[in-house]
């Protein structure tokens, strides 16, 4: 990957990436629709009207229109039950016509999560949240692996970066993207070391990182100290700065000139995320219909 400072330095481009992702998808479901046969079809369940999920479910039904895949939106209050919410999981559950449900997050206080993606049939749970599929992603089973741990993966490949032997440092643990990135990494013969808010002297230990993926929530945390000479980083956060600005949890301006590559925000992760919802979706409706 060339000389590791400054104008060397390799912007791991998301939407350039993900386009392409969606590309190569959108021709398979042209494919299949030359032959007659449905077309793959992702259902998306929005309860109440929080406006960063109204941002993403739009988001996610473009890109469905993008790659020519039907979405369904179904949009209920937020005073819907638990027990309707379910009702309506077990009907898509059951709908040969549904190949992926998704469930936006976050839902009413008065609804448990919890059960809820555990109610989404595993075959169908293109988020990859399902405790099935998380025990498949642990197991190194074919399940459905979480978006956005996915779509680092293909960014990695995509800039030829082999992570075997690696020294990966995830900093973050959810079980949306620290525990299955770590996972994954594994899985790629890495040697992963997960840090958290309780980890001791983090510094030491990122700075060791030849892959540092930071997924903390903390808008430009991560200064050129916390990173090693010539490192990859891919930067999860999606925060704002004290300008009102869209940011990561590094701090790009300083460490670009320390690193071999970097992910940007916005325009890195993010719009990664959704293109790997559309490959799930498109591999669930492969091995429901072919």
């Amino acid at each position: 990957m060339g000389k590791n400072r400054g104008e060397d330095m390799k912007l791991i481009n998301g939407k350039e990436i993900s386009k392409k992702t969606k590309d190569a998808i959108k021709a398979e479901i042209e494919e299949i629709r030359n032959t007659g046969k449905r077309v793959p079809k992702l259902a998306v369940i929005l309860v109440g009207d929080n406006p960063a999920s109204q941002v993403y479910v739009r988001n996610k039904e473009k890109a469905c229109a993008y790659v020519g895949m039907e979405s369904l939106r179904i949009n209920k209050d937020a005073t819907l039950s638990e027990e309707e919410l379910l009702k309506l999981i077990d009907e898509l559950n059951h709908d040969d016509g549904v190949d992926g449900i998704l469930v936006q997050l976050p839902l009413p206080k008065t609804i448990d999560e919890e059960k809820v993606l555990k109610a989404i049939a595993p075959e169908k749970d293109v988020d990859g949240f399902h405790p099935a599929n998380i025990a498949k992603l642990f197991l190194n089973e074919e399940g459905f692996i979480p978006c956005t741990p996915y779509g680092m993966m293909v960014m990695l490949e995509e800039i030829g970066y082999d992570l075997d032997g690696k020294e990966v440092v995830v900093v973050g643990r959810s079980n949306i993207v620290g525990k299955p990135v770590a996972l994954l990494a594994l899985h790629h013969n890495a040697t992963v070391t997960i840090a958290h808010s309780h980890t001791k002297n983090l510094q030491e230990v990122t700075s060791r990182a030849d892959v540092l993926i930071a997924a903390i929530g903390k808008a430009k945390f991560f200064t050129a100290d916390y990173v090693k000479e010539g490192a990859v980083v891919l930067d999860v956060g999606m925060n704002r700065d004290e300008n009102g600005k869209l940011c990561g949890d590094v701090d790009f301006d300083d460490v670009k000139e320390k690193v071999s590559a970097i992910t940007p925000v916005p325009g890195g992760v993010g719009p990664m995320t959704i293109a790997m919802l559309m490959k799930n979706t498109l591999l669930s409706y492969k091995r429901r219909v072919q």
